[in-house]
């Protein structure tokens, strides 16, 4: 291809490195990725440039560093791609649109969408009129939470309606989500959040029975029209159970489902998304429904499983803004393991004997690939600390292991 271009990627984690894999993967390009920290993963590469700037949650800072390599670099590239893995890049690039339009290709909507997306409990009221299914509901302010009366039983799940404003402030015992067994124990956890400083809104839902394999990720991207592109669909195996690391996926099964894809489908079209979006599902056996949790605005941290299936990312994106081609939609029924945990850790925590079958099966048929394990990116540091990265979850998963769906 004869256009020249750079992928700037905010953020150094896997999610970055799956993302400069796979424009590397379809376009033998080289990335920019830019953070606060130079994490391993994306460490050593021949894929990926990194450059670190401190305190780059601050938005004055995020927003000049853009703007000066901005001008920079449009010197040397057609184009410039800005593309963000985390929610505390995301909203000051929509803050900013105006501001980096002047260099940047932006597949991102409007802030007015992304608030009502974001914030959990507006999505879950766009989810009740567009009629998608997602689990019993209670929101607890600091209005109410002294007086919380609950429409369903324990154990329930609980989670900040904003993760954004979560993130920023710390707490003893803080996780990511937590599942409450009882009403001493839920009161004690929302008051530490808002001790903390949380001053958002918390939500509980009905806790939905499953082991890790009833977990679902579904990945689309929409172009700048707004029509959906893209819809890859997986089926978690195995996900981390560390207070901090709780839901994320260590291995995913791609597969497909065509009422999913149609809800899905309709759903961001009509309320005219643009970008990569991200959805946590989790399928219900009590009624045979598969309950959305939440929606990411950006690709997944696991959403290297889609290019690994098929649907490379990149590809959209340039095709979008760049080649200006509107294809149809393609979706996913292909099956490909991907994983981010060494091939043993599933043999002894993936505890359904029919899915680790299926793992095993398309394992021998080198139907399987990682994000971090690439051979044109495979210098001996970057082995080693891939392989130290990928071997800490025999500590990890040791330490917290998945548990049965009885206990």
């Amino acid at each position: 291809m004869k256009t020249n271009f750079l992928p700037v990627i905010l953020g150094t984690d896997a999610n970055a490195y799956g993302l400069a894999r796979s424009f590397n993967d379809k376009y033998n390009v080289k990335s920019l990725a830019i953070g606060s920290f130079p994490l391993r993963e994306t460490r050593n590469s021949k894929i990926i440039d990194v450059k670190i700037v401190n305190n780059l949650k601050d938005e004055n800072i995020l927003i000049n560093t853009l703007l000066e390599l901005g001008k920079e670099y449009k010197q040397k590239y057609d184009y410039l791609i800005l593309l963000s893995c985390a929610e505390w890049y995301t909203d000051p690039i929509v803050n900013n649109l105006d501001k980096l339009k002047t260099y940047y290709i932006l597949p991102f909507m409007d802030k007015n969408l992304k608030d009502k997306l974001e914030e959990k409990e507006s999505f879950y009221n766009l989810c009740q009129k567009y009629n998608l299914d997602y689990p019993k509901t209670y929101i607890i302010t600091k209005e109410n939470k002294n007086n919380i009366t609950l429409p369903f039983p324990f154990p329930i799940a609980l989670k900040p309606s904003n993760s954004t404003l979560y993130s920023n402030i710390s707490f003893k015992g803080k996780e990511k989500s937590y599942k409450i067994q009882n009403q001493a124990q839920l009161i004690k956890t929302v008051n530490q959040i808002f001790d903390a400083g949380y001053n958002g809104h918390i939500i509980v839902q009905d806790f939905i029975p499953g082991q890790d394999d009833t977990m679902y990720v579904l990945n689309c991207y929409s172009n700048q029209n707004g029509k959906v592109k893209m819809m890859c669909l997986g089926r978690c195996i195995l996900e981390e159970h560390s207070p901090y690391g709780i839901g994320n996926y260590r291995a995913i099964i791609s597969e497909g489902n065509k009422e999913i894809y149609e809800k899905i489908k309709h759903f961001l079209e009509d309320i005219h998304y643009i970008g990569f979006s991200n959805f946590d599902l989790k399928y219900d056996y009590r009624d045979q429904t598969y309950k959305l949790f939440e929606i990411n605005i950006r690709q997944g941290r696991s959403s290297y499983f889609t290019t690994a299936a098929g649907l490379n990312m990149a590809k959209y994106i340039v095709e979008d803004y760049i080649l200006n081609k509107d294809n149809e939609t393609e979706y996913n029924y292909n099956k490909f393991l991907w994983l981010h945990t060494p091939k043993k850790i599933l043999d002894k925590y993936v505890y359904n004997q029919n899915t680790l079958n299926e793992a095993k099966k398309l394992i021998k048929e080198k139907k399987y690939a990682y994000t971090l394990i690439n051979k044109k990116d495979n210098n001996l540091i970057r082995k080693l600390w891939i392989k130290h990265i990928y071997n800490k979850d025999f500590k990890t998963f040791k330490l917290y292991p998945p548990k049965k769906e009885d206990e």
